[in-house]
């Protein structure tokens, strides 16, 4: 559940006035997603989101998500757009907190992923990144591979039977930081883009949501996280790769935006460290979170499972055969 801060009618009368918009006449919460407090705001003839930016968002980089939405909107990339209040500004304050309202993205996320799917997929980040390379804003991952060692540090591994685990994570993460790539092409990714941040409409991808773990960072790794979150089926609870899903994301890719030599041979070990990145954070929250707590924890297995079949795998052919 993701509606940690209430909103009443006196806060959708602030709204009203502030935006030069349609008045707003109900709303809901959004009850999916995890960082921040959503609602489905409707007026008679149009629909928006109000975001309500929870502890987990930097207020001094909330200004760099708006402008990258807008600026993918202008450049025809279907995301949702920020709108500006009657003072210029993306951001208004609500409950004491910083929140923003952006237009509603038509479609719905998908339960499971068909190849063709996948090659839409593929083809969007290529057109995102080809626009987002020469954008001119910048925020550091802070989710990067350089971040990991100190989320690996504080989890709790609270029995003895959690130490071969502490003991296999800390080697993995020492050798994935040995191995990663030292100059990649980079830009903008999106940063998080799983199944639920992709939406589809009559079958046909209509757009992506969710850009607040959008960072500067290797292009590469975008499709690393890609073939860890979309590209693997589960079957009872064991999580198997798909590789006709991966052939599929990379041709839709390849087919706007070339993948450079560099680029494929830096995959395994980019699918690793994504694959490490989730593991860690769920075990986190799975660690960390209290249990009196109104979020449903995903389950850090597979992503454990995930790792251990990048690897078993070496070159970047190992992942289309």
């Amino acid at each position: 559940m993701a509606v940690y801060t209430k909103i009443n009618k006196e806060d959708i009368s602030i709204i009203n006035k502030k935006f030069d918009i349609e008045k707003i006449i109900s709303f809901q919460g959004i009850k999916k997603g995890i960082e921040n407090t959503n609602y489905l705001l409707k007026s008679k003839n149009n629909k928006f989101i109000l975001t309500i930016f929870e502890k987990r968002v930097s207020n001094k980089e909330i200004p760099f998500f708006m402008k990258l939405m807008d600026k993918l909107n202008d450049s025809k990339i279907n995301c949702p757009k920020p709108l500006k209040n009657n003072n210029g500004s993306y951001l208004i304050k609500l409950k004491n907190k910083t929140a923003c309202i952006v237009s509603f993205l038509q479609g719905k996320d998908k339960d499971k992923l068909n190849l063709k799917n996948c090659f839409e997929i593929g083809k969007i980040i290529a057109q995102m990144h080809s626009i987002t390379k020469n954008i001119k804003i910048t925020r550091k991952n802070s989710m990067g591979i350089k971040n990991l060692d100190p989320l690996l540090k504080s989890i709790k591994f609270k029995t003895k039977k959690f130490n071969n685990l502490e003991k296999f994570l800390k080697n993995n993460l020492k050798d994935i930081k040995k191995n990663w790539p030292k100059k990649l092409p980079n830009g903008i990714i999106h940063g998080d883009l799983f199944i639920d941040n992709i939406f589809f409409k009559n079958n046909k991808l209509s757009g992506i949501i969710d850009f607040y773990f959008a960072a500067n960072d290797y292009f590469m790794y975008e499709l690393a996280i890609c073939i860890n979150a979309l590209c693997f089926d589960k079957k009872k609870s064991k999580f198997k790769i798909d590789k006709l899903k991966i052939k599929n994301l990379i041709r839709g890719y390849e087919s706007i935006k070339k993948i450079s030599l560099n680029e494929k041979k830096s995959l395994n070990i980019l699918c690793r460290g994504a694959a490490m990145r989730y593991l860690l954070t769920r075990l986190y929250d799975y660690s960390n979170t209290p249990k009196t707590a109104l979020i449903k924890i995903k389950d850090p297995n597979e992503y454990y499972q995930k790792l251990i079949t990048h690897n078993s795998l070496i070159s970047y052919k190992d992942y289309l055969i």
